[in-house]
């Protein structure tokens, strides 16, 4: 990755220098080696980015409030504001179905976006590492498949396969499908070492009864403590306003109040990404209760390529989703109903 990182900073220099962008998104260090969140950089801080295996967050999102497609108010014969150059966007291979799809819904102007693909050899789930036993981490690093650990207590090692993202473990591939340009051609970049079937623990919860998958379910989401990260990082949550957020919708509180809404709030999100996810992952990266909210999402599109045939959300601008799209080769009813009792 530190080579992949002097590329990148390099390759901003000079879009910033040849007037192409005057800001990228990328991502800076927290408290720990751990804690990294995505935050704007001009030619004065660049020095402070980071490119590492915990830079997991999809940058798609937070081009819907930098280069979103509305238009300011400018009272009548008032002076055309000067316009900003083009906002650099890192995106690594998964975050271009994002960025695809965010376009679909006109949810941001690429014309206000410089698009560069940059490579990944997998994110890592620090939760993993701290799963082996490995506590007091103060610093991290990585040669190949290894993971080298520095702790309060000792050095530690682990491999990297073994400690990555869900969704890297599934990972879609290290081919971009969107970009203005990319650090390195898709061929010379390293694979992920993926060795997990998608759509395997979904297939786990379909093969269990009603009751055993209610008891997952509301063991799962019992433990939820209505932070709204799951939302807040969604690319495809993207409404002006949630219903969550309405006081007189009856379901804004900060805090469940009964079982019933625990259950509904995840449910009526997932509904609402139905078709449009494009299994980014980032709702259950963000949890901090380590809730498996992919999977309601995942659920959604096993059945969706069942009904429909395979679809990935995002593949291109402008594709509808099955959901909202008709042929006379659709799924009947009667077919659904009869495959859900």
């Amino acid at each position: 990755m530190r080579e992949i990182k002097e590329l990148l900073v390099s390759k901003i220099n000079e879009l910033i220098d040849n007037g192409t962008v005057d800001r990228v998104i990328g991502w800076k260090a927290g408290e720990f080696c751990y804690d990294v969140s995505p935050a704007i950089f001009t030619k004065e801080n660049l020095d402070e980015l980071v490119y590492n295996s915990f830079c997991g967050a999809n940058q798609s999102k937070f081009l819907v409030g930098a280069a979103t497609m509305d238009v300011p108010f400018r009272a009548p014969n008032a002076p055309e504001p000067p316009q900003p150059k083009k906002i650099l966007a890192l995106l690594k291979p998964c975050d271009c179905y994002s960025y695809n799809q965010l376009q679909t819904e006109h949810r941001l102007d690429a014309e206000k976006v410089y698009a560069l693909g940059i490579p990944c050899t997998g994110m890592i789930d620090v939760n993993k590492i701290k799963a082996k036993g490995i506590t007091g981490i103060l610093g991290i690093e990585e040669e190949g498949d290894t993971i080298k650990v520095k702790t309060l207590y000792g050095d530690e090692e682990c491999k990297k396969s073994e400690v990555l993202l869900e969704r890297c473990m599934v990972c879609k591939g290290k081919n971009h499908v969107a970009g203005d340009e990319l650090l390195i051609p898709d061929e010379e970049a390293p694979e992920v070492p993926v060795s997990a079937d998608r759509m395997a623990e979904v297939a786990k919860l379909e093969a269990m009864t009603e009751q055993e998958r209610f008891d997952f379910w509301r063991s799962q989401l019992s433990k939820c403590i209505r932070c709204n990260a799951c939302r807040n990082a969604c690319p495809a949550c993207t409404c002006r306003t949630c219903v969550f957020d309405n006081p007189k919708s009856g379901v804004a509180a900060k805090v469940n109040n009964t079982d019933f809404e625990e259950n509904m709030f995840h449910v009526i999100r997932a509904f609402h990404v139905a078709g449009r996810c494009t299994d980014c992952g980032e709702c259950s990266r963000v949890c901090p209760q380590n809730i498996p909210l992919h999977l309601l999402n995942r659920k959604f599109i096993k059945d969706i390529d069942t009904f429909y045939g395979d679809f990935q959300a995002g593949t291109e601008v402008g594709v509808r989703g099955p959901l909202i799209s008709y042929t006379k080769e659709d799924c009947e009813p009667s077919i659904v109903m009869e495959r859900g009792n």
